[in-house]
């Protein structure tokens, strides 16, 4: 007889479901919300809410303010430099590591996650892009077998990506990076440097976007 399948803890799937609204930006970076204001969109209870913004106020994807209210925080240069050097420094280490490990079904499975990604772009869906786009990186790094760099790679998306959609709805479809091509035909050709390289190149131009951005003060 199987086990029954292993129902997941309301307080995880509260998590889940919030730290997905930070990523996606759901949350704008500088905007207060409350926890009372926050119960009926998790849909959950006073309780595993409390513990979400507990475990990501330690990620540093949220701030605690006066009056029990919470933010993203917004983007600093300061903080842009440090992200961008652990982007750069882990991710396309996590694309090499993965390049080894790839199987002709994994590489259909980013195929098509990349199509929903032009799919995104083409229409303007600011949240699709940026949903679809971190199922591919995440897709791939898994598959690198180091769970300690892709849980590290998981934090700095919850510090970058609030800014990077804020820049995408400010500048439209021409600022929603994308070399996810390269990175496929690396990959169809089992070159793991050039993996390493197209990942590198797809995280700088966002990073540069961002940087931009900052300076011009849009964000």
């Amino acid at each position: 007889m199987q086990s029954e399948a292993r129902k997941i803890p309301t307080h995880e799937v509260t998590y889940a479901r919030l730290r997905d609204m930070i990523l996606f930006g759901h949350l704008e970076p500088g905007a207060a919300v409350t926890i009372q204001g926050l119960i009926p969109l998790l849909d959950a209870g006073m309780t595993p809410v409390r513990e979400a913004i507990r475990r990501l106020s330690a990620e540093g994807a949220l701030e605690a303010q006066g009056n029990r209210r919470i933010v993203v925080p917004k983007m600093t240069a300061a903080i842009l430099d440090q992200v961008a050097f652990a982007r750069v420094t882990i991710e396309p280490k996590l694309a090499e590591l993965a390049a080894g490990h790839l199987t002709p079904d994994l590489i259909d499975t980013l195929r098509r996650i990349d199509n929903r990604v032009d799919q995104t772009v083409r229409a303007g869906d600011i949240p699709g892009y940026l949903e679809s786009n971190h199922a591919f990186h995440f897709c791939l790094y898994e598959a690198s077998e180091a769970p300690v760099l892709v849980d590290m790679a998981r934090s700095m998306w919850l510090r970058f990506g609030p800014a990077l959609r804020v820049v995408c709805a400010r500048f439209g479809r021409n600022a929603l990076p994308d070399r996810h091509s390269e990175a496929l035909a690396a990959m169809q050709a089992g070159d793991a440097a050039a993996l390493r390289l197209a990942v590198a190149s797809d995280i700088e131009q966002g990073i540069e976007q961002v940087r931009a951005a900052l300076e011009q003060g849009e964000i």
